[in-house]
């Protein structure tokens, strides 16, 4: 884990994206931290041998970065 991620697991995050296609989270990620947000990821994998392709992946943000961080999503949505 990467130390950025350790002090991010520390503060009280704010989940700001869920989604299934990882293509998609490594983009909103992206715009994240080129604005200078530091994101958390997750993913939630089902057993590929039980469950293939079900699972998802959340981004959080600190609780001081998540009003930005939803400006910026909701820009992108657009």
């Amino acid at each position: 884990m990467m130390e950025s991620s350790k002090k991010l697991t520390r503060e009280k995050l704010i989940e700001v994206f869920v989604g299934e296609q990882e293509s998609e989270a490594l983009v909103v990620r992206g715009l994240l931290e080129q604005a200078g947000i530091e994101v958390l990821w997750t993913n939630y994998d089902a057993p590929s041998d039980v469950l293939p392709g079900v699972g998802a992946i959340k981004l959080q943000v600190r609780h001081d970065q998540a009003q930005e961080a939803k400006a910026i999503l909701k820009e992108y949505k657009r």
